[in-house]
């Protein structure tokens, strides 16, 4: 990979495939990128697994890979602001794994940094954990929980210079951080992109090193999508 990762968004398809599995940052549509998304909605991929905190709304962020149908498969924390998902779910069109959001957070976490998993008390996560991965630990019974990882992680940043290192803009920043370390390739969609040393290194959040891609997006800026 060179050091110089600015690309142009046709490069995602040299990663992503039909039936890839892929992981979009955002909450609720904020911190989703819009340009990548936009470019996978006017492509012939389709049946994507996807890694996302929720299914955004039907025409704002990751909703609407749901609503074209292009996604088969969700692992998410909730679908509720996306009516359509849901009645797609019922009718067995969409397939959800439903996690609950801190637990969903430490596995992203888990698959960055490589740890085979994570310990969670008995709750809701025992809806969807056999017995066999259960831990008793003074008195108290967890429950294994797998990393998530991915083929290929989709981020959104306010900036990056030429070899990837990213800042991020208020709450856009969510789950975006923990999903650049997670995939197995990284493409950052960019608001701006500065020459190296332009960044404070305090305000990096994202080191290049997590980053094989950047673009500049070319979409809305999601936080006027709320007004």
């Amino acid at each position: 990979m060179s050091f110089h990762k600015v690309q142009s968004k046709e490069r995602i398809f040299d990663y992503v495939k039909s039936a890839s599995t892929v992981m979009i940052g955002g909450f609720g549509g904020v911190g989703s990128p819009p340009t990548i998304i936009e470019t996978i909605l006017n492509s012939e991929v389709e049946s994507l697994t996807v890694i996302s905190n929720d299914a955004g709304f039907p025409d704002i962020g990751i909703g609407r890979l749901v609503c074209s149908q292009k996604v088969k498969k969700m692992i998410t924390t909730h679908i509720g602001s996306n009516p359509v998902a849901g009645h797609m779910m019922n009718e067995k069109k969409l397939e959800i794994e439903f996690v609950p959001q801190g637990t969903f957070a430490e596995r992203v976490r888990a698959g960055g940094v490589g740890l085979g998993g994570i310990l969670v008390e008995s709750g809701l996560q025992s809806l969807n954990n056999p017995k066999e991965n259960s831990v008793q630990i003074n008195d108290k019974c967890y429950y294994l929980e797998r990393p998530l990882t991915a083929e290929v992680s989709f981020i959104y940043a306010k900036k990056a210079d030429h070899i990837g290192n990213l800042i991020y803009d208020k709450t856009a920043r969510n789950m975006n951080p923990l999903m650049a370390m997670a995939g197995d390739v990284t493409i950052a969609e960019v608001e701006e992109i500065v020459p190296v040393g332009a960044l404070d290194p305090e305000s990096i959040v994202t080191p290049g090193v997590f980053v094989d891609v950047v673009i500049e997006s070319k979409g809305v800026n999601w936080k006027w999508a709320w007004e």
